[in-house]
């Protein structure tokens, strides 16, 4: 028999069990009452410069699926941040994040976007070549490099951690990564790395990363915006929510009851309800009940923004009928949900705020993770005492 409608995985943990049972409790996010957002978090071109130097220059953040780079000796390179990374999984399976540059003569040393399968990685100016681990292992006539020793010219190698299927780094020379494995074990509930990528596609959005990140920190949304596609699955605007750190977790309910089901057995959990973590900074999980979206945020300014969306499936399609069911599903999500509804109202918020006509957003009770968001960055940027509530 064909498997396209169930994941592998484990019992839910801790965390993800509590929001269940909230909403079956009838106890949702917490009501903070009206709340309101200045308009120039979104469109204040300073205020972007101090996020991109205290935020995005700072934080560990998510680069992509462990998915992406799946078996030793393999190499991608990584330019969304601002600066050229290259991402490897050396040939024990380790994954590193150098800058991919070549410690001879500066030369960019893998080019474009695509995922390479190689043990060694050539400059092609002047052929110095690594291995995938960063050591540079050979040097065209060492004789005119009297003394060089080659363990002094590895590639330049920046914090990294792969965590329950996902791969993090630190722009930063020091990081921690705590909250990273602390959420590989939800993600690990979700057999997350041993999944199959089936598509990736990079989306060219016209707004500020915020707004992108707003919807997927709410569920009043979602029986208007995706009334054609997504809407009538979900039951209006019940939803429960909690952190992890600076990270988001929330569980979004479908319209099938809840009463009788079993908790524990998370492919029912998923097909009662929709997990989505909102990865601080700018990375977007949805878990929907046989597929994962792992959506990468990369701000290149105060009002545009890529998004890399990333679509795991539990295992490469075997037949014509697996490939038309992954198909429908990527097109549904990708360029519908996503593309159409949700970043299209991104962009659509953009124009109307840059126009000055709101000095402020207004948020009502359905909207709170949006606020905690701002409330985080602004922790984070180290403009108020806040501290974030850790929940595990």
């Amino acid at each position: 028999m064909e498997r396209t409608s169930t994941l592998p995985g484990t019992a839910p943990t801790a965390g993800q069990l509590a929001l269940a049972r909230q909403i079956a409790d009838g106890c949702t996010r917490a009501d903070r009452g009206i709340t309101t957002v200045p308009a120039a978090v979104y469109t204040d071109p300073e205020h972007w410069v101090r996020e991109k130097a205290l935020i995005f220059d700072r934080a560990p953040q998510v680069l992509c699926p462990s998915a992406l780079l799946p078996q030793p000796g393999m190499a991608v390179p990584h330019d969304a941040t601002g600066r050229p990374l290259l991402i490897t999984r050396d040939g024990g399976g380790h994954i590193h994040v150098f800058l991919n540059v070549c410690q001879h003569r500066g030369t960019r040393l893998v080019e474009g976007n695509e995922v390479q399968c190689a043990k060694r990685l050539t400059c092609p100016y002047h052929a110095w070549t690594y291995a995938t681990d960063g050591r540079l292992l050979a040097l065209p006539r060492p004789d005119a490099f009297p003394g060089l020793d080659k363990a002094d010219h590895g590639l330049a190698e920046l914090p990294s951690c792969e965590s329950g299927g996902l791969i993090w780094f630190a722009p930063a020379g020091s990081a921690d990564f705590a909250d990273a494995r602390t959420l590989g074990a939800d993600f690990d509930a979700f057999a997350m790395a041993a999944l199959h990528l089936y598509k990736r596609n990079t989306h060219d959005v016209a707004s500020n990363w915020k707004l992108i990140m707003d919807a997927f920190l709410e569920s009043y949304h979602v029986s208007r915006l995706h009334a054609a596609t997504i809407g009538p699955f979900f039951r209006d605007g019940v939803s429960s929510g909690d952190q992890i750190g600076p990270h988001q977790r929330s569980f979004v309910c479908r319209a099938e009851e809840m009463e009788g089901k079993d908790f524990t057995d998370m492919a029912v959990l998923r097909r009662i309800g929709t997990f989505a973590y909102q990865l601080f900074p700018a990375t977007v999980l949805v878990i929907s009940p046989d597929y994962i979206n792992v959506m990468a945020l990369w701000p290149q300014g105060v009002n545009r923004t890529l998004v890399e969306d990333f679509m795991l499936i539990p295992e490469a399609p075997q037949s014509e009928k697996a490939r038309d069911h992954w198909e429908r599903s990527w097109k549904l999500l990708d360029q519908g949900v996503f593309g159409a509804e949700d970043f299209r109202a991104a962009a659509l918020g953009q124009q109307g705020l840059e126009s000055g006509a709101l000095q402020n957003l207004t948020l009502g009770t359905l909207e709170g993770g949006i606020r905690r968001l701002h409330e985080i960055c602004e922790e984070q940027m180290g403009l108020n005492d806040g501290a974030s509530t850790s929940s595990a």
